[in-house]
């Protein structure tokens, strides 16, 4: 004889009084999630280098050159976020016609 899948279903009850659990959690999380460092991003060299398609050598160039923000933290070096988007805003030419 199979078992009756419904709301009044044991197993059934179970999962949905988990579920509210788990969603009264998440809900919790997000009302006391802050950013880190103020909301700003960082990125590695190495991440930088993978999201721009550039190698690292060119990055550390572009350190030398002034042409890039960065931190240097003992022997990483690390860059905000925003900081790439200005520079690549300020490289940024319009199309001509």
């Amino acid at each position: 004889m199979s078992e009756c899948v419904n709301k009044e279903n044991q197993r059934v009850a179970f999962f949905f009084k988990a579920l509210d659990r788990m969603t009264a959690s998440i809900e919790r999380l997000v009302k006391s999630h802050r950013l880190p460092f103020g909301g700003e991003h960082y990125l590695t060299d190495k991440e930088l280098s993978e999201k721009l398609k550039v190698s690292r050598r060119t990055i550390q160039d572009w350190r030398t050159e002034g042409k890039i923000a960065y931190i240097q933290l003992g022997g990483k070096t690390i860059y905000k976020v925003s900081d790439v988007e200005k520079m690549l805003m300020a490289a940024y030419h319009k199309k001509w016609k």
